[in-house]
C-alpha cells in the first residue's frame, strides 16, 4: 500500500471565543493507492506561516513520499526530517511534518481496524477529567466569573484559563485585576473546582511580578501557573520555580523531542508540558516528547485547540500515556469541532473518553473541508 496523494489544505474559519477572530490552520488529506484516506493538521495559525506550510508539503515533501510506504511512518518521518535538516530543527517545516504524520497514523488505524490508542501501546486511562479551555475576554469581572461558572454547571470538572486576549476584559492586563479575578473565581466555585491559569504571549512580566502573582494566586488553590514567562526565558523559569510551591506549566510552543529535552534536563523548572500533535511532528513526535515526560517524571498535557482533527488525535495520546491529567475541549460552538467531523468531539458527564472507531475515529466532512478552504 503505498501513498498516493497528499494535499495540504488552508482553512480559516471564525472563533467565538475570540469574538469571531479569523484563525487558520492547514489540513492534509492523504490518500493510499488503496483508496484509504488519511487526516491530519498543520496548526499554522497565521496566513504568512500556512502558505510556506503548504509550499514545503507540495514542493519539499510529497515529490520524495508519493509512492513510499504508507505504513513505514517512522522511516517516512525520519526522511521529511532529513530533508529539511538545514532548516528544519522545528518552526514551520516542523508543522508540515506534523500533518502529513497524524494522517498516515489514522491510515495505519483504519488499516489495522483499530482505533489510534490501541496503535500507541494502549489505555493507560479509561477517561480523563473534561476541561473548559477557554479566553478570559468579557466585560467587567463579574461576567467572566459568570462565564467560567456555566462551564461548570455544563458539567466540566476543570478550567483552563487564558489571560490578555482580544476581547473586552482587562484581565492579563495588571497583576491586581488578575489576581483578584482569581480569587473571586475560586469563591464562586468552590474549594473543589479545579482552576489552571494560562498567562499567555500578551503578557509582558519581569520574574519578580511573576513570582509574586503565582504567590499569591497559589492562595486560591490554582492547579498550575502557565507561561508567565517568555518561553525562552531559562534564568527566569529556574528563578520562578525556585520561589514558588505552585506548579509551572510550559512547552505547547515547542517543535521537537530536542526542545522538550532540553526543558527538562537543562531548564529544570517546568512540571507541566503543553503538547501539540499538529505542531510537534505529529503523533510520531507527542510520544517521543511524551516518553521523556515518563522518564523525567512530568505531566502533559496535549493542545487540543484547533480542529476536531487535532481534539482526536490528542485525544487519543493522552488516554494512551501515563502522564495526562486532564482532557481540553473548547466549550464554545466553532465549525472545525461542531461541523467539520460527523460526530462531534465532547465529554459525558464532565469526563472524556475514548474513540473506538479505527484511525483517529472520525468521519471528516469533505464538504465542509471544502466550503472554508482559502
Amino acid at each position: 500500500m503505498k501513498i498516493s496523494t497528499i494535499e495540504p489544505i488552508s482553512i480559516a474559519y471564525p472563533d467565538p471565543n475570540d469574538f469571531d477572530t479569523i484563525r487558520r490552520t492547514v489540513l492534509v488529506r492523504v490518500e493510499t493507492s488503496d483508496g484509504v484516506v488519511g487526516w491530519g493538521e498543520c496548526i499554522g495559525m497565521w496566513p504568512e506561516a500556512c502558505k510556506a506550510i503548504t509550499t514545503i508539503i507540495n514542493e519539499g515533501y510529497a515529490p520524495f513520499l508519493i509512492g513510499t510506504p504508507a505504513d513505514d511512518i517512522e522511516a517516512n518521518w525520519l526522511a521529511m526530517r532529513r530533508h529539511v535538516h538545514w532548516y528544519g530543527e522545528g518552526g514551520i517545516a516542523s508543522l508540515a511534518i506534523s500533518g502529513i504524520d497524524m494522517a498516515l497514523w489514522d491510515i495505519r488505524g483504519k488499516v489495522a481496524g483499530k482505533p489510534l490508542y490501541e496503535l500507541l501501546g494502549g489505555l493507560k486511562h479509561e477517561r480523563l477529567p473534561a476541561n473548559a479551555s477557554a479566553h478570559v475576554n468579557k466585560k467587567g469581572e463579574a461576567a467572566c466569573v459568570a462565564e467560567v461558572v456555566g462551564f461548570f454547571e455544563a458539567g466540566f470538572r476543570s478550567t483552563k484559563l487564558g489571560f490578555a486576549k482580544k476581547g473586552e476584559s482587562d484581565i492579563g492586563g495588571n497583576p491586581e485585576t488578575d489576581v483578584h479575578f482569581v480569587k473571586e473565581l475560586r469563591a464562586a466555585l468552590g474549594d473543589d473546582a479545579e482552576i489552571l491559569i494560562d498567562i499567555g504571549n500578551g503578557v509582558r512580566w519581569d520574574v519578580a511580578t511573576a513570582i509574586d502573582v503565582a504567590n499569591r494566586m497559589g492562595e486560591y488553590r490554582i492547579g498550575w501557573y502557565e507561561e508567565p514567562l517568555y518561553y525562552t526565558d531559562d534564568a527566569g523559569y529556574r528563578e520562578l520555580a525556585a520561589s514558588t510551591d505552585v506548579r509551572i506549566a510550559s512547552g505547547e510552543r515547542e517543535f521537537t523531542e530536542t526542545g522538550y529535552r532540553r526543558q527538562m534536563e537543562f531548564v529544570q523548572a517546568v512540571e507541566v508540558y503543553g503538547i501539540d500533535p499538529a505542531r510537534v511532528e505529529g503523533i510520531t513526535g507527542f510520544r517521543k516528547a511524551d516518553a521523556l515526560a515518563t522518564q523525567y517524571g512530568k505531566t502533559i498535557n496535549a493542545h487540543a485547540w484547533s480542529t476536531a482533527i487535532t481534539t482526536a488525535a490528542s485525544l487519543h495520546l493522552s488516554l494512551a500515556s501515563p502522564n495526562a491529567e486532564i482532557f481540553e475541549f473548547k466549550p464554545f460552538p466553532v465549525v472545525v469541532q461542531d461541523e467539520l467531523v460527523a460526530e462531534k468531539l465532547w465529554h459525558r458527564d464532565g469526563w472524556a473518553y475514548p474513540i473506538e472507531a479505527p484511525g483517529l475515529g472520525i468521519d471528516v466532512q469533505e464538504d465542509v473541508v471544502r466550503r472554508i478552504a482559502e
